[in-house]
């Protein structure tokens, strides 16, 4: 996959791909990642790539000719259908299933804002969607470029050591991740490993760890259940969870 990220600090989104999963991934060939910076596509001496708010108010808005002048250089750099999402707080809520739509995208364009955002004409002539991280605010788009780079790459073929890492991830098939453990199998404060995952029966472990998935899930975010069809096996584990906990199904 082809990734332009267009920033006013190319410095951050390089020095941020550098390391673990998207490092090997750019290595590897597997993906491919650069910057364009608008200041670039400036058309006066001082690059200017802002100016101060028609109807007045605090901060700087960005100007549509630099922007638009590198979203379209970034874009012609990519394969047909690839396309434009800009990063701001008005977006779609960016989780696991859009990571998965974009794995299918042949390039993807991260238009990084910043100040007070970006021109309304810019947004309205040059993107195919908006992406948020959610409900709070950063300085900058960089940060939320990186989040969505990671959380895409490491889904594509061959990023992962493991093709079954990504699948058993957190928010697969609407659910949060089982817990996990390693050795020592006893701490020194007590706490031990739990038994069925020592005891060799793969079948009660695949049962205890679905079980698991299902009751956190439940506990901590019970609105990704609403996704999901649970199977009568799943009903039946989840309310063993609960029942363990002196809770039924239904209780808050």
């Amino acid at each position: 996959m082809r990734v332009r990220v267009v920033t006013l600090f190319p410095g951050m989104v390089s020095a941020g791909m550098g390391f673990g999963v998207c490092g090997r991934a750019l290595s590897a060939g597997i993906a491919e990642v650069a910057t364009v910076n608008p200041r670039d596509f400036a058309r006066d001496p001082h690059r200017s790539v802002d100016d101060r708010p028609y109807g007045g108010g605090p901060g700087m808005v960005l100007k549509v000719e630099p922007w638009r002048d590198a979203i379209r250089a970034a874009r012609a750099d990519l394969p047909a259908g690839s396309r434009v999402a800009f990063l701001g707080p008005q977006g779609r809520r960016f989780d696991q299933a859009m990571a998965r739509e974009m794995c299918s995208w042949p390039g993807l364009v991260l238009v990084s804002g910043r100040y007070e955002g970006f021109d309304e004409r810019l947004v309205e002539a040059e993107a195919d969607c908006e992406i948020s991280l959610g409900d709070f605010v950063l300085s900058g788009g960089e940060v939320a470029a990186l989040a969505v780079i990671d959380a895409v790459v490491r889904l594509l073929p061959g990023t992962l050591g493991d093709e079954g890492s990504a699948q058993a991830d957190s928010f697969g098939g609407y659910l949060l991740d089982f817990p996990h453990y390693t050795r020592p199998e006893v701490l020194d404060d007590g706490r031990r490993v739990p038994a069925v995952l020592v005891e060799g029966n793969h079948e009660a472990i695949r049962r205890w760890r679905l079980k698991q998935a299902l009751g956190r899930t439940q506990l901590r975010r019970p609105d990704l259940l609403e996704g999901r069809q649970l199977s009568a096996e799943e009903l039946d584990l989840l309310g063993e969870f609960l029942a363990e906990r002196g809770q039924v199904p239904g209780d808050d």
